[in-house]
């Protein structure tokens, strides 16, 4: 049995529908206004040294008009409230991303990778994983989230030989052709293995 098999089997129906009701919510978000997406990038941008649960609490508070119109130290101060360690520097991130609020027209047309290419260059606070995280939330299929969860399982299953301290752009994209090799489109993968290390099925 290989990977994608034994991944697949090891669901049981509840999970399943859990799955399926998160990649209909990325595909819903696909289609949503500017400002979703644009509350999905804060989101993403929250994400990074902090729990997912964490950054989701802090986007319920704030909401997309929240990210947009509250001054950057209402910002922190919710943040802040929940616990985040980098409130200030969180919440100055997302007042500078105000200037690409229309960040669904902006990818429009661009391919997955140079839609991930322009967020890491031009949104500070972006890196592969974030950037991927955030295009996978909002309906692409073929970027993979590699963060530790992911590692943990690669090194597990043997296909890595080590998990590196720090991940370079090379290393991304080495170990995303690793994920893309397996028989489960990308962001239905990323669900899987989640689940599979944490127990939970999170965006």
């Amino acid at each position: 049995m290989n990977i994608s098999h034994k991944l697949v089997k090891n669901l049981n129906k509840d999970i399943k529908i859990k799955i399926e009701k998160r990649l209909q919510e990325f595909a819903q978000l696909n289609k949503a206004k500017k400002l979703e997406w644009f509350s999905e990038l804060c989101f993403c941008l929250l994400t990074a040294n902090s729990k997912a649960q964490t950054a989701i609490n802090i986007q319920k508070e704030l909401g997309a008009k929240g990210f947009l119109e509250k001054t950057q130290t209402q910002i922190a101060d919710i943040i802040r409230k929940h616990g985040h360690r980098f409130c200030n520097t969180k919440a100055k991130y997302i007042v500078k991303a105000r200037k690409f609020v229309n960040i669904k027209g902006i990818l429009a047309n661009l391919s997955t990778n140079d839609a991930r290419e322009l967020l890491i260059k031009n949104i500070k606070g972006l890196g592969h994983k974030e950037s991927s995280h955030f295009l996978r939330n909002v309906g692409y299929h073929d970027v993979a989230i590699i963060d530790r969860h992911i590692l943990r399982f690669l090194h597990q299953e043997k296909l890595i030989d080590e998990i590196p301290k720090t991940i370079t752009k090379k290393h991304y994209l080495d170990f995303e052709t690793i994920l893309s090799k397996f028989e489960i489109p990308l962001d239905e993968l990323d669900l899987i293995i989640w689940h599979q290390m944490t127990g939970t099925v999170l965006k």
